[in-house]
């Protein structure tokens, strides 16, 4: 069924893209695009199905096993009726149908630990695929602010170009009337040029972007395709929680740890089903059995009373030299045909044969597999604890991390506006003054430089910013979509 799904989805995801192709995509319907079509997320996906097959299967241990069978045989020559065990010579058809049945009842809790330790394994596998989902969400956030900051930088960039423009469009004018020389109309049309130039790498990286967001959606780069811009307010500066804080709240919350950690809890049972094989295994059989044979499939006899028949002579005596006869009541058997044949219905019904047993084995030498085993899965049990560590410092780590990124990336914005506001300020005052004739063009071109350096840098840190806080939103077990 879930493969089924699968495929559905996948099917409908095609087809609801194609339908939809030029459609202005939101960020949520990017990341339900990605999680129906990422190739990982869909490898954890049969990941999980192989570990709830491996739990359905140890639970299914326990139930008796029940196996049904028979043999059929042509023989000629001399050989053994399979039923009666007397050499014959023709042509014998035989069958020989059969079941038994057998069910544990202790081999030192071996099946019930595998049961726990798969059960470990089966939600260690789930969050696995959490996981798998959660590094798609982020990197389709990651392409996706990606995206809608370099849009925002090719605006910056078509203002810029238009501002200059329009510059030039006013110093021709003068230029023609002779209020300025040709110098600041020739420099005007240099800048022009380098805003043009501007505005072509801002959008050659809007499409480098864009193709990276289609990449991780897996949508061919040759579809229309483009995305929402989301009014994103900037969060509140400040974070509300310490490092510590959102550590704790990460081991918590995030998948990758919570796997680690069921998978050493499933390596302490693993163990404890490895050392169920030093102790003795007691199970319970039963078997049943018949037999038909081609060369008993003849007419069938049957006794029905005796015939007695009086004075019938024995023999002789002789007694002083005369012979005198000996006669006994005679008894026979009346022998009455019941049936033509004897067939596969009567001789499997008459042969059955029926067993029932308890068998003991206990374990006394097996060349130390048993015992190979049990340190196996011990170095398997550090092994988890290992990773588990690892991956609790790597969380705490990359906490840590974004922590700083978060806390340098608001300083950042914060100056980074101070700096836009204080830049349009001074462009304001230097265009009036270039304008009247009172600033030359280095000083606005400058200016006008300074100005969009500013807004470039102030997207930047504010998209950073934005990232870096979803992250730490992202550690804390919150919703990063909304």
């Amino acid at each position: 069924m879930k493969k089924r799904f699968t495929i559905i989805l996948l099917f409908l995801a095609s087809v609801g893209f194609a339908q939809e192709a030029g459609k202005v995509w939101t960020l949520k319907e990017c990341v339900d695009y990605a999680l129906a079509n990422n190739l990982s997320v869909q490898r954890s996906m049969y990941s999980v199905e192989g570990a709830e097959i491996d739990y359905d299967q140890s639970r299914l241990a326990m139930a008796p096993n029940l196996n049904a069978g028979s043999s059929f045989g042509f023989n000629w020559g001399r050989s053994i009726n399979p039923v009666t065990n007397q050499f014959i010579t023709r042509e014998i058809n035989s069958l020989s149908p059969n079941a038994n049945s057998s069910v544990t009842l202790f081999n030192g809790l071996r099946i019930q630990n595998t049961i726990k330790q798969s059960s470990k394994n089966l939600d260690a596998s789930e969050a696995d695929l959490e996981k798998a989902k959660n590094d798609v969400i982020l990197g389709v956030i990651n392409f996706y602010i990606t995206v809608v900051f370099n849009k925002e930088l090719l605006e910056n960039a078509r203002f810029q170009l238009s501002s200059s423009q329009q510059q030039l469009d006013r110093t021709k004018k003068q230029v023609e009337a002779g209020a300025l020389p040709k110098s600041n109309e020739l420099n005007l049309e240099a800048q022009v040029a380098t805003n043009e130039l501007n505005v072509i790498n801002r959008e050659n990286a809007l499409a480098l972007s864009m193709l990276q967001l289609k990449q991780a959606l897996q949508i061919p780069a040759s579809q229309d395709f483009d995305i929402e811009v989301p009014n994103i307010a900037v969060a509140d500066l400040l974070l509300e929680n310490s490092r510590e804080q959102i550590y704790d709240m990460a081991r918590q919350s995030l998948p990758e740890v919570r796997s680690a950690r069921l998978r050493v809890e499933g390596s302490y049972f693993a163990v404890k089903a490895a050392k169920g094989n030093l102790y003795p295994r007691l199970t319970l059989s039963g078997s049943i059995n018949s037999n038909y044979s081609s060369a008993n499939d003849e007419a069938q006899f049957s006794v029905e009373g005796t015939t007695v028949t009086p004075n019938v002579p024995i023999g002789t005596v002789n007694v002083n030299g005369s012979n005198y006869i000996v006669t006994a009541d005679r008894t026979t058997p009346n022998i009455v045909q019941i049936s033509n044949s004897y067939g596969y219905r009567d001789q499997l019904q008459d042969n059955i044969f029926r067993q029932a047993g308890v068998n003991l084995s206990i374990p006394l030498f097996n060349g130390f597999q048993t015992r190979a085993n049990i340190r196996r899965q011990t170095i398997n049990r550090q092994i988890a604890e290992i990773t588990l560590k690892q991956t609790e410092n790597t969380v705490r780590q990359n906490v840590e991390t974004a922590y700083n990124d978060a806390f340098a990336a608001s300083k950042t914005y914060g100056s980074s506006l101070k700096q836009v506001n204080a830049r349009e300020e001074a462009y304001r005052m230097t265009k009036q003054r270039f304008e009247i004739g009172a600033a030359n063009f280095v000083e606005y071109q400058v200016s006008e430089n300074d100005l969009f350096q500013a807004k470039s840098d102030l997207a930047r840190a504010k998209y950073d910013f934005i990232f870096k806080k979803r992250l730490l939103d992202f550690y804390q077990g919150k919703s990063i979509l909304d």
